[in-house]
């Protein structure tokens, strides 16, 4: 059974955002008004990005589990330019990533660590190693040079 390390991660947060938004996870109203972050200057393009965005915090919490929401904010957080200088970090913003996390945890597929963040229930890793599987055998079927690793 193939893991999350074994496939690409653009592959996998498409092929999970398509799955999740088919499991109906909640997304807020405020949803096609919002930037992502004070870094940002436009809101996301993509119709689809709660879903998009809500898969790859599920990949990244499997891969980095326990994660808090500030270390989160952090890694989906970007560059600002300020004035002529260089850029300067800023956060992502927090109620994006809060809200996924917590409609995550109603379909079961993260719990909460207390003190330590989130980490990857039992039922969301088998989803992503299903999926993972799932987008192997595709891979195989394209390149079989890649059987090694089934």
């Amino acid at each position: 059974m193939a893991k999350v390390y074994d496939v690409p991660a653009d592959v996998l947060i498409g092929k999970l955002a398509d799955v999740l938004k088919n499991e109906d996870i909640p997304a807020p109203s405020w949803i096609p008004f919002v930037k992502t972050g004070a870094h940002a200057d436009k809101p996301p393009q993509n119709r689809d990005w709660w879903h998009t965005r809500c898969a790859s915090i599920m990949r990244k919490i499997y891969l980095h589990g326990p994660i808090g929401i500030n270390e989160l904010r952090k890694d989906y957080g970007g560059g600002k330019p300020s004035g002529y200088g260089a850029a300067h970090h800023k956060d992502a913003g927090g109620a994006i990533i809060r809200n996924a996390i917590h409609g995550l945890e109603k379909l079961g597929y993260l719990e909460k660590v207390e003190k330590k963040g989130r980490v990857i229930s039992k039922q969301g890793m088998q989803k992503l190693d299903r999926l993972s599987t799932e987008i192997l055998k595709e891979m195989i079927v394209e390149n079989p040079q890649l059987k090694v690793y089934t």
